[in-house]
């Protein structure tokens, strides 16, 4: 993680099956300035490294979103 990185967590409890993970993590890694992105599919959990002056939060839920699953901010 750089230093103009952020870790952002999310949460989607829409997680349905395993072959979600890389479509979502796709999703995300295909945003500017993101240049991690993590998903649990067990808990739910979505941990995105991106530069918050390229890429908000809302672009991360909006990417999520375009794959069929919702997701929020958490802190965990």
């Amino acid at each position: 993680m750089s230093n103009t990185t952020i870790r952002t967590k999310l949460r989607s409890d829409e997680l349905s099956c395993p072959s979600c993970v890389p479509k979502i993590e796709g999703a995300l890694l295909a945003l500017p300035g993101v240049e991690n992105a993590e998903v649990k599919f067990g808990s739910g959990r979505i941990e995105v490294e991106h530069d918050p002056a390229r890429t908000d939060v809302a672009a991360l839920v909006s990417a999520i979103a375009k794959t069929g699953y919702a997701a929020k901010p958490s802190a965990f």
